[in-house]
């Protein structure tokens, strides 16, 4: 009898941790439109008192370089969560940080990109510390990467850092921000008069809505050219699938997957430097056959889009334009909303001890005729078209890329926010309604152009 008093107080204690837990752990939903909210006044008042862009003094020039960035040693792979930090052990192919800068005598700005799965949040608060001894400032940085889920990890601290990048290594952010830092001064010292010129290539059927099999996607691949008095070019290519076609499980290779395959045809189309930013890839896949052969589809997928893009590169109209402009706008969020349920989530406290706090940015970047839109997260295709409005009425040509420096998940349109599936659900880290808002900011920013 004694036993079972014993035990019953300690199932007791063991249910009374449980509710405490739960208690302190778990909240309900908060649904309050985004306009009401706190943080949307506070980005709308730092959006309202960005400084104008000054004026270019003189002829746009540019500079573009690429650095190896393939470690010595093996690194944790970053992409997929089941291969908890498995280190890659095969070099396909190696991986660069590209780099193109670009000054007009008032402005200058570094366009990266990264042959990564993300811009490290790591990297970015290294990058901010270091960036003023080479001369530039965060603020006149804008990054990219090409999403591949087989490259380097090691760069996220925290349970869910580890979960999709593998057991944090200091030695590799240090690494990347070398390297990157690297890059931008390589480029600028090659800098040169250059004029630029952009194109859109049509690919709607190499893409998937994995979301909605009958909804929208953003079809276009993107081309913005740079061409030197000398001849030489560098073309910036964005294209909307998810770079996922390497599943490979069973052994680990480094691979930039096809945007990897993409970016050597076009260099060895064009003759000159071909960098790739993964555009709204939220929500969308490539559109690819089922085969056990992942380089054999990388192959073909990648020949696909350079048959499409190689008629454009020879009739590519360049023209001068010193227009060069950026904005930065630090991003206010609603308090994480991480759910376990559809009605219920994580408490803040428990959400940033598994993940991390860090700040994030939207930004824009005008380059002649053209605007860049970069945003921390998987942004999904299926929000590019209430952009273009806006940036229609300026006359100005759309990219809208991931990644750029910070990451808060997916980012979704709001009727999506209450189905089940992993990019809703598990991906929505920040509550409801922020399709509409991250829409609504960065309408704000071309505006402000």
């Amino acid at each position: 009898m004694k036993f079972f008093r014993v035990l019953l107080k300690v199932l007791l204690g063991l249910l009374l941790a449980v509710v405490l837990f739960v208690a302190v752990s778990v909240a309900p939903v908060d649904d309050t439109p985004y306009q009401q909210t706190d943080y949307y006044a506070q980005t709308r008042r730092r959006l309202a008192s960005l400084p104008a862009p000054p004026r270019p003094k003189t002829a746009l020039r540019a500079g573009w370089s690429k650095i190896n960035i393939t470690p010595p040693y093996t690194t944790p792979t970053g992409g997929y969560g089941v291969r908890r930090g498995k280190h890659w052990t095969t070099v396909h192919d190696s991986v660069y940080v590209r780099t193109i800068v670009l000054d007009n005598g008032s402005a200058k700005i570094a366009v990266i990109a990264l042959d990564l799965l993300i811009t490290p949040p790591t990297v970015t608060e290294q990058l901010k510390r270091r960036l003023p001894d080479i001369g530039f400032r965060w603020e006149e940085v804008y990054t990219g990467a090409i999403h591949s889920h087989n490259s380097l990890g090691g760069w996220a601290p925290g349970l869910v850092g580890g979960l999709f990048a593998g057991e944090y290594e200091e030695r590799i952010v240090t690494h990347l921000t070398d390297a990157i830092l690297k890059s931008i001064t390589a480029a600028q010292q090659n800098l040169a008069p250059a004029e630029i010129g952009y194109q859109e290539v049509e690919a709607p059927d190499l893409i998937n809505n994995r979301l909605n099999r009958d909804g929208p996607v953003d079809r276009p691949v993107r081309l913005l050219k740079f061409k030197k008095p000398d001849g030489s070019s560098a073309l910036l290519c964005s294209y909307s699938a998810h770079a996922t076609i390497f599943h490979a499980m069973n052994y680990q290779p480094l691979s930039r997957d096809y945007p990897g395959a993409l970016v050597d045809r076009l260099e060895k189309e064009s003759g000159g430097f071909v960098a790739f930013l993964a555009g709204a890839v939220g929500s969308t896949s490539p559109r690819v056959p089922d085969s056990p052969d992942d380089l054999k589809v990388i192959g073909a997928y990648a020949d696909s889009l350079t048959a499409r893009i190689t008629p454009a590169l020879a009739s590519f109209p360049t023209r001068p334009d010193s227009t060069l402009e950026m904005l930065t706008l630090p991003l206010g969020l609603r308090e994480p909303h991480a759910r376990v349920t559809d009605g219920w989530r994580v408490r803040p406290w428990l959400f940033h001890t598994v993940y991390g706090d860090f700040p994030s940015d939207l930004k824009a970047l005008r380059i002649g005729r053209t605007v860049l839109l970069g945003t921390p997260c998987d942004f999904s295709g299926e929000l590019v078209a209430g952009l273009k409005p806006a940036a229609d009425r300026k006359g100005l040509n759309l990219m809208v890329t991931s990644f750029n420096g910070g990451y808060v998940g997916y980012i979704t349109p709001d009727k999506y926010y209450h189905k089940t599936s992993y990019e809703i659900r598990t991906m929505n880290w920040f509550g409801p309604y922020n399709g509409a808002y991250f829409t609504e900011m960065l309408t704000g920013l071309i505006g402000r152009l």
